[in-house]
């Protein structure tokens, strides 16, 4: 069986850390499978799935380090006229740092559970808002 969910989000700053956990955890626990997996997958480009403990340090860790590796101010080639959307795109630096996020996690699901360390929180990560998002939560077993 397979059960697909989205969860919608209004971001409100350019980047944003949405912990997810929870609407995740209710998905699954609602879909009836009791063995398998559940997958979480942004369907944006300038966003990212993250996977790691929700304390404020870490998210400003990460924010930070972020900042450090895909800094604004560079001369990115995508920064330019784009005729298919007939504007100019600045969002650059959102699809680097969501490239390295990655857009999707997985934990396995027994007995009609995630299984997951007692640290690990789902994070919807916003990098080019503030936008509507959709994540896609897909579980998948018997």
């Amino acid at each position: 069986m397979v059960v697909v969910k989205t969860i919608r989000h209004l971001s409100k700053a350019v980047s944003e850390f949405y912990n997810i956990t929870e609407q995740v955890h209710g998905i699954v626990e609602k879909s009836g499978i009791k063995n398998g997996f559940v997958a979480v997958i942004t369907s944006h480009t300038t966003t990212g799935i993250m996977v790691n403990e929700s304390l404020p340090c870490v998210e400003q860790d990460l924010s930070e380090l972020m900042e450090k590796l895909v800094p604004l101010d560079e001369p990115y080639l995508h920064a330019h006229f784009l005729p298919t959307y007939g504007a100019t795109s600045n969002n650059s630096q959102g699809h680097l740092k969501s490239a390295l996020t990655g857009n999707h996690c997985l934990f396995p699901v027994i007995d009609g559970k995630i299984v997951c360390g007692g640290a690990q929180e789902i994070y919807l990560v916003e990098y080019d808002g503030p936008q509507a998002r959709k994540v896609f939560v897909e579980v998948m077993g018997e």
